[in-house]
This record gives C-alpha cells, structure tokens and sequence, in this order.
C-alpha cells in the first residue's frame, strides 16, 4: 500500500496512467520531503516548524505564479499549474505535519478526525483532481477511505508511536476502556486493551466501507487502484483482529504473498466485501 515510509500515500504505481506519473511523484516528493521535516532526524521543534514554514512560503509564490529557486518546487509547480490543481490540500498536509511536530496526545475521536482530514485526505482529494472526478459526493467517499488509512496506520503503529512519545489512541476511550499509559508501556495486552483496540478496528472498518463504492463508481485504473487500497486496508484490520490485537508483538503488513490474493478479490471486488 504505500510508497516507501509516506504512509499517507496509498498509490499504486504500477496502475497510474504515464500522464499522471509525473504530478504525482512531485505531490509525493513534496509530501514525504515535508513528513521528514516533522519526523526525521534529530532537529529541534524550532527549527522543524521553521523548515516546515519554508514550504508554506514556497507555496505562496506557486500560487502567485512567481518562480521558485528550488527544484522541487520548480517541479511541483509546474504539476500544479498543468493540471489546475488546488493548492489547499498541501497547506493541509503542512498543518498535519507542523502538529505532529508538537502534539502527542488527542483528547477524543473527533479531535482524531480534525487530524486525518489534514493529514490523510488531502491526497485522496488531489488524486481524484488529477483523474478529473473530483466532484463533492467522490470527495466524501475518498475522505472515509483516506482516514479508514490513516487509522489502520494508527493501530498498525500503536509501539512505534509510543516510542516516540505519540499516543493516537483517543484519551476518552482509553479512560472508557480502562486503558492506561501503562499498557503502552509494558506492552500489556489484556481484556481492557482487547477491548479497546477492537472498538478503534471496527471504526476504521466502517470508514473503509462507508467510502469503499468509490472504487466501483470511477472507471479504468483508478478504480483499480482504489479497489486494491480498500482490500488491503481491509486485510490489514483482518490480521490486527487475528493476532488478538497484540500489535506490540505482531505488527500486520501486506507483503508480496498478498499481491495475487487482493488481485483476485479485486477483481471480484463489491462495496460491502470483507
């Protein structure tokens, strides 16, 4: 599902048109450049923002129309300008970005959500841009299956997170749950965890399933591809669910083994599968 260590990216290259080929990776160049900003690295939060205010100025003179002096942008720009897309969607990544450089805790699930809507949706929305099917009632969809992602990375990285002193787990579930900072730290996987972390599963399954008639509603390859990132972001939660969700010790991924599996599901694919 996703390309290199952007997770937010779900793009299957091998099924992109040549024509988007180029616009995308210069989306992908930007946003993976801005993610390592706020999570590489051993910079402090000062600088990170200042860098990451950098790309905010950069992208003030793309809408300007005024040229930029670095390449990246120069190529962005360039993208932006042939394919008349919008320029909000990577101010948004820029705000998920900037708050992950200093937020590490979320009060509640809509909290979460204000969160995905920057840090996840926007690619969904500049992809469909670039397929010309951007239309409000697509967006929708693309929104659900874009944080139905961002969430499964979320549970995926539940230790990974944790080690750097990030909590996505929402703090009133937790509460409601009984779960507390120490599960995360000894790593405990009991009945209040079980618990919780299925409830958070089945809300990401319901995202997916909410945005998965997207994919047979666009035709040709995105659909394709749309079909491919619904069934894996569904297998995944699958394996999460098989391994007790002791993700602390079993962290679900898709491999290659999975590639001629979610073809042929793809190719049977329904809205409702599972």
């Amino acid at each position: 599902m996703p390309v290199d260590h952007y997770e937010n990216f779900p793009v299957a290259s091998f099924l992109l048109p040549a024509r988007l080929r180029e616009p995308v990776e210069a989306i992908y160049a930007f946003a993976r450049s801005a993610d390592d900003i706020a999570d590489e690295g051993d910079a402090p939060p000062t600088v990170r923002l200042a860098q990451l205010n950098d790309y905010r100025r950069e992208l003030h003179l793309i809408e300007q129309g005024k040229a930029s002096s670095d390449p990246m942008f120069a190529r962005l720009a360039a993208s932006i300008s042939a394919h008349e897309l919008p320029i909000q969607p990577f101010r948004d990544l820029l705000d998920a970005f900037a708050q992950d450089v200093g937020k590490t805790r979320y009060t509640d699930y809509p909290e979460l959500l204000d969160y995905c809507r920057h840090s996840a949706n926007p690619v969904g929305r500049l992809m469909l841009r670039l397929y010309r099917a951007d239309t409000p009632a697509n967006q929708v969809q693309s929104d659900a299956i874009c944080t139905s992602l961002q969430l499964i990375n979320f549970w995926q990285d539940v230790a990974i997170d944790w080690q750097k002193q990030r909590i996505y787990l929402p703090a009133d579930d937790m509460a409601r749950f009984g779960v507390s900072d120490t599960h995360l730290a000894e790593q405990r996987v009991d009945d209040a965890w079980r618990g919780l972390m299925r409830f958070q599963v089945e809300r990401a399954r319901a995202l997916m399933h909410r945005g998965a008639p997207l994919a047979t509603a666009l035709p040709g390859r995105i659909s394709w591809e749309l079909r491919l990132i619904v069934l894996g972001g569904l297998r995944i939660l699958k394996r999460i669910d098989a391994v007790g969700y002791d993700v602390f010790r079993h962290r679900p991924t898709l491999g290659k083994r999975d590639a001629l599996g979610l073809a042929a599901a793809a190719i049977n694919y329904h809205a409702n599968t599972r």
